[in-house]
């Protein structure tokens, strides 16, 4: 039931983090605050295809 998914930089559009979600206990895009080693910052995370 747990899907696969990539999280992506919101400032430089980066795929940096990979991570597991269940679908049916959250059907909306996961949004997570995280550090990208691009920016140097901790910057909005979105879940990607």
């Amino acid at each position: 039931m747990r899907d696969n998914i990539i999280l992506a930089c919101q400032t430089c559009k980066h795929r940096n983090y990979t991570s597991t979600k269940n679908k049916k206990t959250l059907p909306q895009k996961l949004e997570l605050k995280k550090y990208c080693p691009f920016c140097r910052e901790h910057t909005l995370h979105k879940e990607t295809k």
